[in-house]
């Protein structure tokens, strides 16, 4: 297991070592010591969680206020467009965001800690995401902030939208820009 620093130093790509043959293949997709060998974090994951989407569906920006998750985002099948967003009001990268194409076979995985919005857009027929979290979920505390806010500028792959926009549910429909939503202080 391997950390990449990306623009956001938080934010990291990790890369799991795939060993193939004739039959398949195998990996160790999360192994809790190796992980903190090569982040420098001892977190504990609370909770897994599997997505199952069809294309252009784009899912976030998400995040919990009171109970902020840290997140360990893998493709299973499929492709993703997948976002982080620091929302840390006193952090000097607050709104910059980076982006990375994850998916069946890329051997990657993301971490995002907690402070951070996530998001992603399906570029496959269909992707089945696989995420674990630091914390549980807390709907009280369950927030979106809208995907195409100008003030952040995330650059989607708009090729990926089958009907001119993406399939959003109706919270992230609803969800505000920016300049309106909670954030981390």
């Amino acid at each position: 297991m391997r950390a990449i620093p990306t623009k956001l130093p938080e934010v990291l790509l990790i890369e799991e070592e795939r060993h193939g043959d004739a039959r398949g293949f195998f990996c160790q997709s999360y192994h809790r010591r190796d992980f903190a060998q090569a982040t420098g974090l001892d977190v504990e994951f609370v909770q897994d969680n599997h997505s199952h989407s069809v294309a252009g569906t784009l899912r976030g920006l998400h995040y919990q206020l009171a109970h902020p998750q840290g997140k360990l985002v893998r493709v299973v099948s499929g492709r993703i467009f997948d976002v982080a967003v620091d929302l840390r009001r006193r952090s000097p990268r607050f709104a910059s965001w980076v982006a990375f194409e994850l998916g069946e076979g890329t051997e990657r995985q993301l971490w995002i800690p907690p402070g951070f919005g996530h998001g992603f857009l399906v570029l496959s027929e269909t992707a089945d995401v696989c995420y674990k979290t630091t914390e549980y979920w807390d709907g009280a505390s369950d927030r979106s902030l809208r995907w195409n806010d100008p003030d952040l500028a995330i650059q989607w792959p708009e090729t990926a939208f089958p009907d001119g926009g993406p399939r959003l549910s109706e919270k992230d429909r609803r969800a505000p820009p920016l300049s309106q939503a909670e954030v981390f202080e």
